[in-house]
């Protein structure tokens, strides 16, 4: 009786096993391929992929600036005298060809009469021998000289007026006039500083940049300053000259940008924090999930004719979830996103249409990584 029911067991046994082969033989391994027939079973892989794109490389520069203005001046007397009059505030806004010092200028208005004068006398003699030409009364010599005195007359006025006008110091461009330590009585000279003059419209803002980025900075590059203040003001800007030489200890070299400054809330002098983004070549984007390491260095699994592909990659840049890798891929290329477990050079991979997500639309550019 024990023997018997043994047997039992032991066939039920093996007809249990034969059944579980057979499953195990004839179950389907995944979801049907793209070019599977319909119906048929498939033992090709499946996972999720991801389109190749194309990025260019973003570097953020970060770099400390010095401002001037537009215009700066210092503003000199071009002759000595006596200060009679101060036409300015300091602090204020001036335009062009105010009056800002007058200098006694007495004497020097006495001289354009006299010059007026001589003017005139010189035009009554050479009017007085033209009437004669021809009648012998005064020889052609003599109407030259008298001519040549009439030039002279109008030189002399010119110098007189010169020398009349630099009695009066005014505004060359229109801007904010510094404060002045000249008075009405002070007695000045060539050398005496007056007052500074900006234009501070704008500012122009210089910064050293390192070398490796001669080719890729060029006039036009947007750039964003700020100053050093936690709520200070951020203001956009572009760059208006590149240094034409690298300097050889610091291996940089010296840019200047102009920054719009029509709110007035930045001064001359000010240092700021100066941020350029540059774009450089451009590179594959494949999410970060998908390069892989192995003993020769980093790699990804590529979809090509329905089959896997080992890609050999050069990891450029992380974009936020995304890397730009260097490698031989096209745009379109198939990426493995999730299922790489499975892969090994040559294995039949599936897919679904669904599970294809565009590299663009999986994740956004987002802030460089890489900081100078």
């Amino acid at each position: 009786m024990m023997d018997s029911r043994r047997l039992a067991f032991g066939g039920g046994a093996l007809l249990a096993l034969a059944v579980l082969i057979l499953a195990v033989l004839f179950w389907p391994t995944g979801p049907a391929g793209k070019e599977g027939a319909p119906g048929r079973a498939s033992r090709a892989a499946p996972v999720i992929v991801e389109k190749v794109t194309f990025r260019p490389e973003r570097t953020r520069l970060e770099a400390v600036g010095t401002s001037r203005a537009l215009k700066s001046v210092t503003i000199y007397p071009a002759v000595s005298g006596e200060v009679t009059a101060v036409e300015f505030t300091p602090g204020k806004k001036v335009e062009a060809g105010d009056l800002l010092v007058g200098l006694e200028k007495r004497e020097e208005e006495l001289a354009v009469e006299l010059a007026k004068v001589r003017l005139e006398d010189a035009k009554r003699l050479l009017a007085r021998y033209e009437r004669t030409r021809g009648s012998g009364a005064v020889s052609a010599t003599t109407i030259d000289a008298a001519r040549t005195a009439l030039d002279e007359a109008k030189i002399a006025l010119g110098q007189a007026q010169v020398a009349l006008d630099f009695r009066s110091i005014k505004a060359p461009f229109g801007g904010y006039v510094g404060i002045t330590d000249v008075d009405v009585g002070d007695r000045i000279g060539p050398d005496t500083a007056i007052t500074t003059l900006d234009d501070r419209s704008s500012l122009l803002v210089s910064f050293d940049v390192p070398e490796v980025f001669i080719s890729r900075l060029e006039v036009g590059t947007p750039i964003m300053v700020s100053t050093w203040a936690q709520s200070g003001p951020k203001e956009e800007g572009h760059v208006v000259d590149v240094g034409s030489r690298i300097d050889p200890q610091s291996r940089t070299f010296v840019t200047r940008a102009r920054v719009n400054n029509d709110a007035d809330r930045l001064r001359p002098g000010m240092s700021f924090r100066v941020v350029i983004d540059l774009e450089g070549p451009l590179y594959a984007v494949v999410p970060e999930v998908s390069v892989q390491w192995g003993g020769d260095g980093s790699y990804l699994w590529a979809v090509r004719g329905g089959k896997a592909e080992r890609v050999a990659v050069t990891i450029v840049q992380r974009q936020e979830g995304h890397v730009l890798v260097d490698g031989a891929l096209e745009k379109g290329d198939l990426v493995v996103k999730e299922g790489l477990q499975r892969m090994r050079e040559g294995l039949d991979v599936s897919y679904r249409e669904g599970d294809v997500i565009a590299g663009d639309e999986a994740g956004g550019a987002g802030d460089p990584e890489r900081r100078l």
